[in-house]
């Protein structure tokens, strides 16, 4: 039974942000689909930076055997 509630309080949770972040679009400062655009932005600039990393590192090491 413990795995059902951590699910269903998970989901609640989810649920909960999305509800929250779609009211929020008329609270002015407060909008919350803004804030999650940003940080997405920001995490897909770092993966798209850690990917490149990755393949100078393995370009490197091929060139060295």
């Amino acid at each position: 039974m413990e795995k059902w509630s951590e699910l269903l309080i998970g989901l609640i949770l989810v649920i909960g942000a999305i509800l929250i972040a779609y009211y929020s679009q008329n609270w002015g400062n407060w909008n919350f689909w803004s804030a999650a655009g940003e940080f997405f932005k920001g995490g897909l600039f770092w993966v798209i930076v850690m990917i490149g990393s990755l393949f100078i590192l393995l370009g490197i090491s091929d060139l060295k055997g």
